[in-house]
């Protein structure tokens, strides 16, 4: 008789983890994840406001060169 091995994971799984990914990950990876809020989707940083006018001006110098 012979005796089978069981195949055993290398990593266990957690199963407070609600995403299958974030279960395979060993405690010391994953560790204790702190949840913030999230942020606001509509905040307008500066770098929002630069690029937008970075790229109006770009546009409008294009269409001036091109009507000129």
């Amino acid at each position: 008789m012979t005796t089978r091995k069981q195949r055993r994971s290398l990593v266990l799984t957690d199963e407070g983890a609600r995403h299958s990914f974030l279960a395979s990950l060993p405690p010391h990876v994953r560790g204790d994840t702190i949840a913030r809020a999230p942020r606001s989707a509509w905040t307008v940083s500066r770098d929002d406001v630069r690029g937008f006018a970075s790229a109006y001006f770009a546009c409008l110098a294009a269409a001036l060169v091109f009507l000129v």
